[in-house]
């Protein structure tokens, strides 16, 4: 795997963990103010965002896997940290939404 094609997969890591992570802080705020449903519809779609991040994980794992030579640079550093905060933010927002639930029950 030659440095673009790389790099063109740490971008689309960084996009689709960015995208999610809106969505997610947008949930934070709906949950604030009770409206759960909305929350639960940011968070699938931040979910949906990080599983497009993944995929392209995913395929870098494979050719890794198959033998090609993968060296790292600091862009898919980057790229690694922003998606594995971005799914531990998620998990975070979706245990947060079943405790606002359960106070205001």
């Amino acid at each position: 795997m030659n440095a673009e094609e790389l790099q063109v997969s740490a971008f689309g890591i960084i996009l689709h963990s960015g995208t999610a992570r809106p969505d997610i802080h947008e949930a934070f705020a709906l949950m604030r103010i009770g409206d759960y449903e909305e929350a639960v519809e940011k968070l699938e779609s931040a979910n949906k965002e990080l599983v497009e991040a993944h995929h392209a994980q995913t395929e870098l794992l494979q050719h890794y896997a198959s033998g090609v030579e993968i060296k790292i640079e600091i862009i898919m550093v980057h790229a690694q940290d922003h998606l594995m905060t971005t799914m531990t933010l998620l998990e975070v927002a979706k245990e947060m939404l079943e405790l606002h639930r359960k106070i205001k029950s």
